[in-house]
């Protein structure tokens, strides 16, 4: 049966949206750290974008945000007393732990997993392996959660397989699908998964990179092979890509900040990734479909790293559309900027793409993730997407009570300071309490 759907997955983002500046690596975070962030504000760009998608006749499904804070790691890490307590001793002894234990990051679904369509694994399901994250401590709390939320939104064990978390080691470190991509001939089911990852740690027992390099790299090269292995991927179709450590150097912490692919096509910059590459990509898809993929190369002399890091524009989400047309979803941050403006003319003029929408996520983008970084791609045939609980699928309905949700229970200011404030630990539980009823997935918080 061929694939009839790409199911966007975007995250709702949570309650306790903050700029706390932790990510070390991401630009937009570090530089917009100790300033204060709207959650509502922040939730409801996200759930417009959700509705631009889904209003444009694509798939769309929500995925609840995690609970926090997590108390439980501040308890794990010493601090003792009651919840109030818990918080504000950490708040006052230790406050990057605090600010670890409130982080509202799963709203960057791009990381919470990754995903291969059942055309690509040997037992014919969807497999997923969650992100272990554990390249950074706020994110390395998420993997059982999300673990728990794919679990119940995708429940059918003869359509989708779960696998636990890759072991909590350095050299196994995992970001998921944002070091994810996939190429397949338009309407066609089997495609080449491209893994992406930033060390190889047989090279690199320390996993940090060669000496002197700015940043550390987070996606490693044994996950990879290991994630390709779980989900039963054939060996034909599967590359392993190495970043570029210049790009990661410059501030592009994934893969999904310099580049992108829909179907056939693959754009990226021309540091996206090391030397080789390219013709390593183009070599294997030509193996398997007897054709050559739609590749496009941005020069680095047109548009810069710090363009790309700036602007977000490979963290566009490019979209098939019901009638075929392709579709490129970019940050409003490049309609504001020149060279940005030169890069999508081109790719349109090309025919790359069709449609050009832009969407405000601004409140995102400070903490450095763009459109694509708020959703996670599962590609479904008819009978796959019927067996998905169907209480997280966008409809104007949904989108109606949620938007009202927010309204309710969201904070419309959040410093960093705030986090010490234990009334936002009833106020977000109470949040998270309704959210379960109306996406109709009870017990997936521990409240």
């Amino acid at each position: 049966m061929n694939a009839t759907a790409e199911i966007q997955c975007d995250a709702l983002v949570g309650p306790t949206h903050n700029y706390a500046g932790i990510a070390w690596g991401n630009l937009a975070s570090m530089k917009h750290g100790q300033q204060t962030a709207n959650p509502r504000l922040a939730a409801l760009q996200g759930l417009a974008k959700m509705e631009l998608v889904a209003g444009l006749g694509i798939t769309q499904l929500v995925l609840p945000p995690h609970q926090r804070p997590d108390l439980g790691l501040l308890r794990r890490l010493g601090f003792c007393g009651s919840d109030a307590q818990v918080i504000r001793r950490a708040m006052r002894h230790a406050p990057p732990l605090a600010a670890a234990a409130w982080s509202a990051a799963a709203m960057w679904a791009a990381n919470a997993a990754s995903v291969s369509p059942s055309a690509d694994c040997a037992d014919g399901r969807i497999h997923f392996t969650p992100a272990n994250l554990i390249g950074q401590l706020h994110r390395s709390i998420e993997a059982a959660t999300t673990a728990r939320i794919l679990r119940a939104i995708f429940s059918a064990p003869q359509f989708f397989a779960h696998h636990d978390p890759l072991p909590p080691v350095p050299a196994l470190g995992d970001e998921g699908a944002a070091n994810q991509l996939r190429l397949a001939p338009p309407g066609g089911r089997r495609g080449l998964e491209l893994f992406i990852y930033g060390i190889d740690t047989a090279a690199h027992a320390d996993c940090s990179g060669k000496p002197g390099h700015r940043f550390p790299a987070r996606q490693t090269a044994a996950a990879s092979a290991a994630v390709a292995r779980n989900h039963g991927l054939h060996s034909r179709a599967v590359a392993f890509i190495r970043q570029n450590p210049t790009a990661i150097d410059a501030g592009v912490f994934h893969n999904d900040v310099i580049s992108l692919s829909q179907d056939n096509v693959l754009i990226c910059h021309e540091y996206a990734f090391a030397a080789g590459a390219m013709e390593d990509i183009r070599r294997r898809y030509c193996a398997l479909f007897r054709a050559e993929p739609v590749v496009h190369t941005v020069p680095a002399r047109h548009f810069s790293l710090v363009d790309a890091v700036n602007t977000y524009l490979f963290n566009s989400q490019l979209l098939t559309l019901p009638d075929g047309r392709m579709l490129w979803l970019a940050p409003e941050e490049c309609q504001h900027h020149r060279r940005a403006m030169d890069v999508l003319q081109s790719l349109q003029d090309r025919g790359i793409f069709s449609v050009l929408k832009f969407i405000n996520v601004r409140q995102s983008m400070r903490n450095g993730g763009g459109p694509a970084c708020l959703r996670l791609r599962v590609v479904a045939t008819a009978v796959e997407l019927a067996a998905v609980h169907q209480g997280v699928m966008l409809t104007a309905t949904l989108a109606k009570r949620l938007r009202q949700w927010i309204q309710r229970h969201y904070r419309d200011r959040l410093s960093p300071q705030d986090l010490a404030d234990p009334k936002l630990i009833s106020e977000s539980c109470a949040a998270l309490d309704e959210l379960m009823t109306i996406l109709c997935l009870p017990g997936i918080y521990d409240l």
